[in-house]
């Protein structure tokens, strides 16, 4: 817990495909403007606890509390509000390939709310300028680069102005300048917005420029062993594997030299 409003409460949350548990025990709190990193080696469910937050998939026990909300013990029609104040970036992009970026950011406008095209199309150039797109509006997602489709695929997360951005792997196949630019948007949005971030990541320079609250899933333990500021993590924790995860297992190779 950063000390901030708690915005998304995770308690005793397990997870699993049937009778299979892949993590048990989950509890944490993603505080309102936190960038919340969920982390962890390969296999320890980090895209499968996001999509447990999103409303994708049902927790085979425990809580996800939306303010004063118990997400899914809330009727149908009140997960789906929560769910309107959700913008997602997944690892792709997912951009719509026959759009335009000015099509593609306009979509979620069309579909959920009343605006006139004049008004959509005033919101679309607001968002693309945010991430840095001013002037992209007529190309076609094969016409840009892989980072370019990133900071895309963020404006149109943000086209109804959600309370909080889920990232799936945003830095997955960016070169470093282009994943160090987009870290540095997702600060600047946070800075100016005050919009609430949890990415899926592995990446550590992300994790470190970012992050300021985190979990650390075990895949050995099959649950969470670490939680809080990612620095904090490093600086303090006297987990073995999270230290490993956190510095790429280079303290133990040093160690071994010496």
């Amino acid at each position: 817990m950063t000390g901030s409003e708690a915005q998304i409460t995770v308690s005793d949350l397990d997870m699993g495909y049937g009778d299979f548990i892949l993590m048990r025990d989950l509890n944490f709190t993603v505080g309102k403007g936190d960038i919340f990193i969920i982390m962890g080696g390969s296999g320890c469910g980090k895209s499968t606890l996001m999509k447990i937050l999103i409303g994708l998939k049902e927790p085979s026990r425990g809580q996800v509390v939306y303010g004063d909300v118990n997400f899914w013990e809330a009727d149908p029609q009140e997960r789906e509000q929560i769910m309107k104040r959700f913008g997602i970036l997944y690892q792709s992009g997912a951009l719509w390939s026959s759009m335009t970026l000015a099509e593609n950011v306009a979509l979620p406008l069309e579909q959920y709310t009343s605006l006139n095209r004049r008004q959509i199309g005033k919101i679309v150039s607001l968002k693309l300028a945010l991430v840095g797109l001013a002037g992209f509006e007529k190309f076609y997602p094969s016409e840009i680069s892989g980072g370019m489709k990133k900071r895309a695929g963020l404006a149109r997360a943000m086209a109804l102005d959600p309370e909080i951005l889920f990232f799936d792997e945003p830095s997955a196949g960016l070169d470093p300048v282009s994943a160090r630019l987009l870290d540095d948007l997702i600060l600047e949005l946070k800075e100016s917005l005050g919009t609430t971030f949890v990415v899926v990541t592995h990446e550590l320079a992300s994790i470190f420029a970012i992050g300021n609250n985190s979990v650390y899933l075990d895949v050995d333990t099959r649950t969470m062993t670490a939680s809080g500021d990612p620095r904090k993590l490093l600086a303090e924790s006297s987990d073995p594997k999270v230290r490993n995860f956190l510095t790429r297992g280079e303290e133990s190779a040093h160690a071994q030299v010496l």
